[in-house]
């Protein structure tokens, strides 16, 4: 296995990756591992457009109709108001 070291990195960074680490339950060098890992595979290829994302988020979700396209019509908020 190859090694990293990182110099002169700043103590608000380290601070935030510890932090982020105990969260996940490992160790703050596993969790840069991690963090990388995940850097390198998001660069592999072509961008994921944020509709093909969702797609496959809910691909195995049961919904085999398809659902029309919406054009022409304002955005409306949601009112989360009892009444």
């Amino acid at each position: 296995m190859a090694q990293l070291l990182v110099r002169q990195l700043d103590e608000d960074v380290k601070s935030a990756l510890q932090r982020r680490a105990k969260a996940h339950g490992r160790s703050t060098e596993e969790e840069v591992r991690e963090i990388l890992r995940q850097a390198v595979r998001s660069d592999k290829g072509a961008p994921v457009r944020l509709g093909t994302a969702i797609a496959e988020l809910f691909r195995d979700a049961g919904v085999d109709a398809d659902l029309p396209e919406i054009r022409g019509h304002p955005v409306r908020g949601t009112d989360f108001d009892d009444g």
